[in-house]
């Protein structure tokens, strides 16, 4: 098998891995096994190539600040079992982009994360309409898709993905601007809305309403015409969908009034009782400002700095929420000031890799980060792979739009 086709097949596995518990490993093992014998073997060469020096020194701060934070770590064996097993992504990393150092990016790459993301959708929607979808029935409170009804990820993972197939499918359509192409681009979009909003997770919808804006703004690069047309036409299929989806479906009606609930005043319910955490973490950071208190330690240093009535406190006392639900928040409670600024650093190595037009996986890590918003625990392996995987697309450029 060429390097090439290796490649390829390496990262369409994540995402069609990824709701199959950590079935994801394999693919990112095995990349990581090439990016270990591609430094014993082809050192000079591979750190020798501008995209592989960013993604090493990226990957290499993501795993620098959870070291340095499980220096003195509530829970030392988690954080340290966390940071060393994440040289896995950098490795992975670097097995993608030696696979691919002797290749121009094309659309293949592009199609390869693409389609994988495009199945979610379709998925998603038959559980929309028929109430299965290759996850299970629809037994959740939420479309749960593929990855099914006890790992409700589908949400907030869909729309931080979906750049990955509506730049693609732009790119063809500012190639040959045809009523089909046009059309497939529409329709993917309308598709990946209605999923996302029935999908249920407010972080989900903030993430799709950025990628909405960053299409906007590929499109108006193309023509400020269609830029201007592409937006107002979102902006009315938005409002019929969130109409009609508030009028069918009892459970999207639910999470719409309770973020209504700002009105009134109760903050705290409109933000699913999120509050609490959020105060914790703040006092864990202004007691752990350097290093914090360790990567995935959170939850067992959660009842030492909430308040004895937290409603996340398990009865036993002994832990409480996973994490911060916000990626400052969960960046400075666990990995400290260094770990924030390590983090900037490495954004901006990847923002100075990129090229004029912003390709799908930069468009995705942007909103997968975005700060304003809740967030996945980006220390969990899935996170992890997912960002690792990211960063790999962009390193080696897919096409652009």
């Amino acid at each position: 098998m060429s390097r090439y086709v290796t490649a390829v097949t390496l990262i369409a596995l994540v995402p069609a891995l990824l709701p199959f518990s950590r079935a994801a490993e394999l693919p990112i093992v095995i990349g990581a096994a090439i990016g270990i014998y591609a430094l014993l073997r082809d050192r000079a060469r591979l750190l020798g190539d501008v995209s592989a020096r960013a993604m090493g020194m990226a990957l290499g701060l993501y795993v620098l600040a959870a070291c340095i934070s499980a220096i003195d770590a509530v829970d030392a064996e988690k954080s340290w079992s966390t940071s060393l097993a994440s040289l896995r992504l950098l490795f992975f990393a670097l097995g993608i982009r030696w696979l691919l150092i002797d290749h121009a990016p094309d659309s293949r790459l592009a199609w390869a994360a693409a389609l994988p993301v495009a199945l979610w959708a379709v998925d998603g929607a038959a559980q929309a309409f028929f109430g299965v979808s290759l996850g299970g029935p629809l037994n959740a409170d939420r479309l749960s898709g593929i990855f099914g009804a006890d790992d409700l990820k589908l949400g907030p993972l869909l729309p931080a993905l979906a750049p990955l197939l509506l730049w693609p499918l732009l790119t063809r359509a500012f190639q040959k601007s045809t009523p089909l192409r046009v059309t497939i681009v529409i329709s993917a979009y309308l598709l990946l809305a209605l999923v996302v909003l029935l999908a249920g997770a407010r972080a989900g919808w903030v993430s799709f309403l950025l990628v909405t804006l960053l299409m906007v703004r590929q499109v108006t690069q193309h023509s400020m015409r269609l830029g201007l047309g592409f937006a107002s036409a979102a902006l009315i299929a938005m409002t019929l969908i969130g109409i009609g989806a508030y009028s069918v479906s009892d459970h999207f009606k639910a999470r719409v009034d309770r973020t209504l609930a700002f009105r009134s005043g109760d903050a705290n319910t409109a933000l699913a009782g999120r509050l609490p955490i959020w105060r914790t973490a703040t006092t864990m950071i202004a007691a752990n400002p350097i290093n914090g208190v360790g990567v995935r330690s959170f939850r067992f240093a959660y009842p030492t700095y909430a308040a004895p009535d937290d409603p996340w406190i398990d009865p036993s006392g002994t832990y409480g929420a996973a994490h911060a639900h916000q990626i400052v928040l969960e960046l400075l409670s666990e990995t400290g000031m260094f770990g924030l600024v390590a983090w900037l650093a490495a954004a901006r190595l990847l923002w100075r890799q990129r090229q004029a037009a912003l390709s799908g996986a930069a468009a995705a890590l942007f909103v997968l980060m975005f700060p304003l918003n809740t967030h996945l625990a980006f220390y969990s392996s899935f996170m992890g792979i997912v960002v690792a995987w990211l960063v790999a697309l962009h390193g080696v450029g897919t096409r652009r739009p």
